[in-house]
């Protein structure tokens, strides 16, 4: 009877491992398909963002015309309009920096509109990063993430900007700086402690490990192709 209630409990255990491992893939999966093209906005100045659609609203933060690190025109995915009661129209758009999913309202005017059909799911968990192209999924590529005192942030990001690193760059040949900021380090190497996709060289690690200070690290191919194909603007879901 003890060996019969072990092997069932085994048995259990294995079911409930599997039906969590699907459940994970589902929602991965699910959180990619849900928005088949993300609409995207491109600042043609400098925006200030309010909390809602009002420039009498809460000043959330001003937005730079032009990324810090490469000078390229900054793209914002934008997940909502309206038109305020000034009669302008207005977009809610995610933005960088802190704190972590931070949202808020621009004026369209001043602005250039714009989409991309790539998103792209790093699971943590899995150790993975899934790159999807109108809902298909298109690459999945073994990845680094965050070690426990220094995890990868979680939440609805996006590719601020793909900087190409000189050959003895840590992170080189290149990284996909995202909207996130570490909740661990204030700064980082003389930076914002912003996160990033990017490569292995000059810094190592074995892939499918949780080693680094919340970045995440692919290999030199996996990290080459998404830069070929990835622009600023692209969606990024970081799963549990």
């Amino acid at each position: 009877m003890k060996t019969s209630a072990r092997t069932c409990l085994q048995r259990l255990a294995l079911m409930t491992g599997l039906m969590l491992l699907a459940a994970a893939t589902a929602s991965a999966a699910a959180v990619a398909s849900a928005r088949p093209s993300q609409e995207l906005v491109i600042l043609l100045r400098a925006h200030e963002a309010y909390a809602a659609a009002s420039a009498q609203s809460t000043r959330v933060v001003s937005v730079r015309a032009r990324r810090p690190l490469t000078g390229e025109l900054t793209v914002l995915p934008v997940i909502g309009r309206r038109v305020g009661a000034d009669g302008l129209k207005w977009l809610r758009v995610r933005l960088p920096g802190r704190p972590n999913g931070l949202t808020g309202w621009i004026r369209e005017r001043g602005t250039v509109a714009g989409a991309t059909r790539w998103r792209i799911v790093v699971s943590i968990s899995r150790r993975q990063v899934l790159a999807y192209r109108d809902s298909r999924l298109i690459r999945v590529f073994d990845a680094i993430v965050g070690k426990a005192s220094a995890p990868t942030p979680q939440g609805e990001f996006f590719v601020e900007e793909i900087v190409q690193l000189p050959p003895g760059a840590a992170g080189a040949p290149f990284a996909l700086a995202l909207s996130s900021r570490s909740d661990v380090f204030q700064e980082f190497a003389g930076g914002p402690g912003q996160t990033a996709l990017h490569g292995l060289a000059n810094i190592g690690g074995v892939l499918g490990t949780a080693v680094s200070h919340g970045c995440v690290r692919l290999s030199t191919d996996a990290i080459s192709w998404l830069a070929e194909r990835i622009g600023p603007g692209v969606p990024v879901t970081v799963t549990g």
